[in-house]
């Protein structure tokens, strides 16, 4: 869930890359970079934190070029921050080139085995991204006709990327002296789009995770870059496509829709706030059929992502939509922060309660999805300390059950509250009188019909099913070692399994 983008222009594009980082802030907050490309040479500047507290104007000044790639980074499963895997990252042979990456991959460790022992190319850091950037310089070196490249070269490359790498990955690059490159997985699982924009110089192009830093940076929309396709610009303006893998799928991510997308993107054709809007109605239909939760004085909404949600379940239901929560703009977004103490002090400064909205009633919290339990805990007691009679709970999304290999920072079952629980255990893990979650073919159906065309989705954190097919048991537990390792825990205490529900693993 990092965010990334590219541009080609006829001006300088450092601004419109910090810009964009900007509008994709909220894909990640661990650290952020840009590279631009002046002729042959690249000019990087990159670090930990967030955009505004990355760059200064000194910084921004030595980023020349009319053509760039920037990165926002996320922590991916079983990672942990280091300086060093800041992105874009960049390999000096063949060519020179810089890239910037969006998800994870899940052969990632076997990758770097072949890497080092066939293929002679070393990898630095712990970093899927730098081996998935290695791979695409080794494919690029074995499809250069006599040291050259054209687009049927860099076409050649990426179709090898495809049979190499196995997981999740939207992707931006440049190649000195070329162009721009992005491309995505077979399954489409990781977002990105392509807008264009025609100015004095010719075409410009402007490649990024979501249509938001498209659109608010004066481009038009042009499409989605299609699952298995990849997108060449060169240095003049000229963008080539072509599909590189041999039996693309399109299967998004369903989270995005659910969290991590911004209300006003547009993903694979498909509106987030219209997606929102539908899963309240369908949550509306549930709510109503529960005799016990007839007695709701208020709706109220988690801000900011479960807005459009309660908004139309109250409307459906029939009660009064309050804004109960006034939340700080200036805290991170809990669900990335790295640990649960750190989550639980930030709910309590990032979000104060309207005390007379609360005070009496029956409420019913709306949120967007609840991950680990902390944020919800601490937000129900927070309305009985305001003084509600009763708190009931309703989650826009089904119970979050399962790692996510994809991209998301939720690998490990012991840290998912809905993991060997029943929905009214996590009920009363989490304070509430009544919790009420939203049914996968509910949550699915909500998406379909903002776009009918999809047919299928990454909903693995959800129902176990992992769509790349490569993931196993031992893979699962690895991951969950991993992690705690890292984090100075017992692996040996850590139950991989779910205990009430089995993932579809190979």
């Amino acid at each position: 869930m990092c965010g990334i983008v590219g541009v080609v222009a006829h001006t300088p594009v450092n601004q419109l890359l910090y810009d964009a980082l900007l509008l994709l802030q909220h894909r990640g907050q661990d650290a952020a970079g840009i590279v631009t490309g002046e002729g042959h040479v690249f000019h990087m500047y990159k670090g930990p934190g967030m955009v505004q507290s990355v760059f200064r104007t000194r910084n921004m000044r030595d980023l020349v070029g009319p053509i760039g790639i920037a990165h926002c980074r996320y922590p991916t499963a079983g990672s942990a921050f280091s300086e060093l895997e800041s992105q874009p990252f960049y390999v000096n042979s063949p060519f020179g080139i810089t890239l910037g990456h969006n998800g994870n991959l899940t052969n990632s460790a076997a990758l770097k085995h072949e890497l080092w022992e066939q293929d002679f190319r070393h990898v630095n850091t712990n970093s899927d991204s730098e081996v998935l950037l290695n791979v695409l310089a080794l494919e690029l070196e074995r499809a250069a006709q006599q040291h050259r490249l054209d687009p049927d070269a860099i076409f050649r490359a990426v179709a090898g990327v495809h049979r190499r790498c196995r997981g999740a990955y939207a992707v931006v690059a440049l190649i000195a002296g070329y162009g721009l490159l992005a491309f995505r997985d077979p399954f489409g699982i990781r977002p990105l789009c392509v807008g264009h924009n025609e100015a004095l110089g010719g075409s410009e192009y402007l490649v990024a995770s979501e249509s938001v830093a498209v659109e608010a940076l004066g481009f038009r929309l042009l499409r989605d870059v299609e699952p298995g396709e990849a997108v060449f610009v060169d240095l003049k303006g000229t963008m080539h496509a072509r599909q590189c893998a041999a039996a693309p799928r399109l299967v998004p991510c369903i989270f995005e829709y659910v969290y991590l997308a911004r209300p006003d993107s547009v993903i694979d054709g498909t509106s987030v706030y219209q997606a929102r809007v539908n899963m309240g109605a369908e949550l509306a239909g549930k709510i109503g059929a529960i005799p016990a939760a007839q007695d709701v004085d208020v709706v109220i909404p988690i801000p900011d992502s479960s807005r459009p949600s309660a908004l139309e379940l109250a409307n459906r239901l029939g009660r009064p939509y309050r804004e109960g929560f006034i939340k700080s703009r200036y805290i991170g977004r809990t669900f990335i922060m790295p640990g649960q103490a750190i989550r639980r002090k930030s709910v309590r400064q990032k979000l104060n309660p309207i005390v007379s909205e609360f005070a009496g009633k029956v409420v019913l919290l709306v949120d967007d999805s609840i991950v680990r339990g902390t944020t919800s805990r601490e937000i129900v007691q927070m309305a009985r300390d305001a003084g509600a009679r009763k708190v009931y709970f309703a989650s826009a999304a089904p119970p979050v059950r399962f790692p996510n290999v994809y991209g998301i920072d939720m690998p490990t079952p012991r840290e998912l509250v809905a993991s060997g629980r029943t929905e009214a255990e996590i009920g009363a893990e989490i304070g509430a009188d009544l919790l009420v979650y939203q049914d996968l073919d509910a949550l699915k159906r909500a998406v379909r019909g903002a776009n009918p065309r999809l047919s299928d989705f990454e909903a693995s954190c959800f129902d176990g099913r992992y769509v790349t097919g490569d993931i196993t048991r031992d893979y699962l537990s690895e991951l969950a070692d991993h992690r705690d390792e890292r984090r100075g825990e017992d692996p040996d205490l850590v139950d991989v399994a779910d205990g009430r529900g089995t993932a579809t693993v190979s």
